[in-house]
């Protein structure tokens, strides 16, 4: 449920293509860290319900934050609040400096991020906003033809992802998510495999019984660890313990309600969760931990629009600094996840796409292929009466 922050508490302490050196403060880090883990928070919020939650908070904002930098007016300015993004001076050096050191080569995990903008070969983009997506995000462009060949798009696009993620996000754009209407797709993916500094031994692990709320209790394999130490801490409501993973610079931190509530969890933000980690203490904890699988999927527009920032997908939105036409709307946010913890360690991917089509085709040849059942009327056509009204079902009968 609330695994998701193992990547909260990672990602940022301190990104697959390198991009030029940053200049970025600690500062400034922290700003875009404390912006992701408030988005996080409240999109767990906003979602939350008894069922798994699992999501990358920092592939949603990567994705979102490359459109954001096309965004103008109030399509920028409710997107800025609802992912609480600071000021561009800050946003686009410390983006640079995240992505680069997820990306950086480490013998102890396997960790890497890439975003990828996917372009309508004939569309007139903004060449500056290309320029500045690559150079603070590492986005590459490839030119593509939504116009006439939506589905190999989709499928290329998938392809990406999958060979970005160990192939663990298979299928992120379904099909007809876009169309001969689309013009840019903007997509980030992520990949974690790290192994526990310390290890679950597999003999002890057993069925023992997990309650998934007062009435209903299931039997699921977990792990066990005894007289092993941990950074731990207990408030009245809850416990908390963080694993490391090997490299000791990723570590998964979990929460744990004493009283079999999840609402006590939806009253954490930011700041309090910054407060639970810095009352974290060495001690010995024996450890009880289910084994879990979770794979989830979220069309995030419903959540998005909630959230506060609906002008971004209403005919009313601002992409002006993507194309001058300013004819470009988001049609969805796409977000898919993917993490299994066992007794080594924990392997986690997920990736985000935002879809975004043209408001009006504009000149652009149309394309009329009646490759599927018809409705027509033969008229008259000064008046529009209708002398013969017919539908096509079926043509070779």
């Amino acid at each position: 449920m609330f695994f998701l922050l193992f990547l909260l508490a990672a990602l940022f302490i301190g990104p697959a293509l390198h991009i030029e050196p940053p200049q970025a403060s600690f500062e400034d880090m922290q700003a875009v860290a404390d912006a992701n883990n408030q988005f996080a928070l409240d999109f767990y919020s906003e979602i939350d319900d008894e069922g798994n939650i699992f999501f990358s908070p920092f592939s949603i904002s990567s994705a979102i934050a490359m459109t954001y930098e096309g965004a103008q007016g109030q399509t920028a300015k409710e997107m800025k609040e609802v992912f609480h993004f600071p000021e561009e001076d800050v946003m686009r050096p410390a983006f640079e400096e995240i992505y680069n050191w997820v990306n950086r080569r480490d013998e102890e995990y396997e960790l890497h991020t890439a975003n990828a903008l996917w372009a309508q070969e004939d569309y007139p983009f903004i060449k500056d906003y290309f320029n500045l997506i690559k150079r603070h995000y590492g986005g590459e462009i490839t030119n593509v033809d939504f116009k006439t060949d939506s589905e190999g798009v989709r499928q290329r696009i998938n392809d990406w992802v999958e060979s970005q993620t160990n192939n663990k996000i298979l299928n992120l754009i379904p099909s007809g998510a876009i169309n001969s209407i689309t013009r840019l797709v903007l997509t980030n993916a992520i990949y974690f495999k790290g192994t526990w500094v310390l290890q679950f031994n597999k003999d002890d692990t057993m069925e023992r019984n997990f309650r998934v709320n007062q009435n209903y209790t299931v039997n699921v394999p977990t792990m066990k660890m005894v007289d092993e130490k941990f950074n731990y801490a207990e408030t009245d409501d809850l416990q908390i313990l963080e694993m490391p993973y090997d490299g000791e610079s990723l570590s998964m931190l979990i929460l744990l309600p004493k009283d079999d509530w999840l609402g006590t969890l939806g009253s954490i933000d930011a700041n309090k969760l910054s407060e639970l980690r810095g009352i974290l203490v060495e001690q010995e904890v024996d450890v009880y931990l289910p084994k879990f699988k979770l794979e989830t999927k979220y069309f995030m527009k419903p959540a998005l629009v909630k959230m506060g920032m609906p002008t971004a997908f209403s005919g009313a939105a601002d992409f002006s600094g993507i194309t001058e036409t300013n004819d470009l709307t988001i049609d969805e946010v796409i977000h898919q996840a993917f993490v299994e913890v066992d007794e080594e360690g924990t392997e986690a991917a997920a990736a985000t796409a935002v879809i975004m089509k043209t408001t009006s085709v504009g000149p652009t040849k149309p394309i009329f292929q009646a490759d599927h059942p018809f409705m027509f009327v033969i008229q008259e056509r000064e008046s529009g009466g209708i002398l013969f009204l017919g539908r096509v079902s079926d043509p070779s009968q």
